[in-house]
């Protein structure tokens, strides 16, 4: 402790540490010893997510949904997850240009390997130790701790799956020191970080220090494109900015001429190369994200072929949809998902469409939803509308006049909640 503290009045630069850590794990005791014996900041996700909710006017809730499990059905339309990362890395990347702080959550895998003035520490504790903390803790039976638990590792291995592409996220190739707090305590795992900072191979250097400013340049490209409605890895060395897209791209030179001048809006030194490096089971086409056209579309009919047929010529015409078969799975997607429209069709098994459209309108009351059917009555049509729905249509419906109604709804939606915002 005396030679810690020796070091840092010296006027020694110091590294970041960073702690990522399984639920009922010390965690937050461990970082919180730390900062009392360093004198070092605390950051949290909720302090990075705050700064990224101001740099991208971004709802702090909708950022925070990176760190969920499930990932939106209708991601491959919006790349919601990839734009808000964008905000969530520059926030960091703003952190990373001072030192001194502990980094404790999921931010903590953001932080690039060239970055090496950062100290990796995950801490984690065998499952009975766990659970006894959380029965103990949350006043729950051993079963439910350990389903908390589990999901709660679920989520942490799909976010480390996401940012690292490993399984495992106690993996240790990720961390500099993986410490089983079950066995060490809190005092004696604050004691081996303590040592660990003071290791050589995480004293900040010019090479490192040039790493973080770098990192802030790249997601600062990135969140000029984000903002834009574009999605691209950046990769800057020296006046030349490579940008890699993940999916296949058609007219390469018409998305090259668009990108070019957002670049040189960040800085007018840098020359472009576009990469494109589709990801195994990408097949979507790249796509620029536009806030006017409809990308969450829900398609609720029990015709599967025909729901297929549709949301395929609905793509044509850069329209993102997701599917459902009856009325039950169409109101559990309501509930774990943010559809903006939904089109609906009446007859179905089990939860009918009128059913369906009564439960929207008092649960959801943002959602349009526009009715497609084609065994409906001139009574049912007065009903829907009476209840709340955008539209009602018929089939077979002209493709066109759906299309220019589901941008219609898309439109109302967004007004009324720029409204209520």
């Amino acid at each position: 402790m005396r030679r810690l503290l020796w070091t840092i009045q010296k006027g020694r630069k110091m590294p970041v540490v960073s702690i990522f850590s399984g639920s009922f794990c010390r965690g937050d005791e461990v970082s919180e010893a730390l900062r009392e014996a360093t004198g070092y900041s605390l950051i949290s996700d909720h302090d990075v997510v705050k700064r990224a909710s101001v740099l991208g006017a971004i709802p702090e809730e909708r950022l925070f949904r990176c760190f969920s499990a499930k990932l939106s059905a209708f991601n491959p339309f919006t790349r919601e997850l990839e734009r808000s990362l964008t905000w969530i890395k520059l926030s960091l990347a703003e952190y990373l240009q001072e030192n001194q702080f502990i980094l404790h959550g999921f931010t903590s895998h953001l932080i690039p390997p060239s970055i090496s003035h950062a100290l990796h520490v995950c801490l984690i504790a065998d499952l009975p130790y766990r659970i006894h903390d959380c029965r103990q803790l949350c006043d729950v039976n051993h079963e439910a701790a350990g389903k908390r638990i589990a999901g709660e590792d679920n989520r942490k291995a799909a976010w480390v799956r996401l940012i690292r592409e490993t399984d495992n996220p106690w993996n240790p190739s990720l961390y500099d020191m993986v410490l089983p707090t079950s066995a060490l305590g809190v005092e004696k795992s604050l004691s081996l970080i303590k040592k660990g900072i003071l290791a050589n191979a995480v004293v900040p250097t010019e090479i490192s220090i040039g790493a973080a400013s770098l990192f802030m340049e790249e997601t600062r490209i990135e969140a000029a494109l984000a903002e834009k409605g574009h999605v691209a890895t950046a990769n800057a060395n020296g006046n030349q900015v490579t940008l890699t897209i993940d999916r296949p791209v058609m007219m390469l030179e018409r998305l090259e001429e668009e990108l070019t001048p957002i670049i040189k809006g960040v800085s007018r030194d840098y020359e472009l190369t576009i990469r494109v490096d589709p990801k195994p089971g990408k097949n979507e086409i790249y796509r620029k994200y536009k806030d006017d056209i409809p990308s969450r579309v829900l398609l609720v009919d029990d015709e599967r072929e025909f729901v297929q047929t549709l949301s395929e010529r609905l793509e044509m015409r850069d329209i993102g949809s997701a599917m459902a078969y009856d009325g039950e799975s169409a109101l559990e997607m309501i509930s774990e998902d943010e559809p903006d429209v939904m089109l609906l069709d009446l007859q179905m098994p089990g939860i009918n469409g009128m059913e369906v459209l009564k439960t929207v309108k008092q649960t959801r009351p943002e959602i349009e939803v526009i009715i497609l059917t084609g065994h409906g009555t001139q009574k049912d049509r007065d009903l829907c509308i009476k209840m709340g729905a955008f539209a009602y249509l018929e089939k077979p419906v002209d493709i066109d006049v759906l299309s220019q109604t589901l941008v219609r709804a898309n439109k109302k939606m967004r007004q009324n909640r720029r409204r209520e915002a």
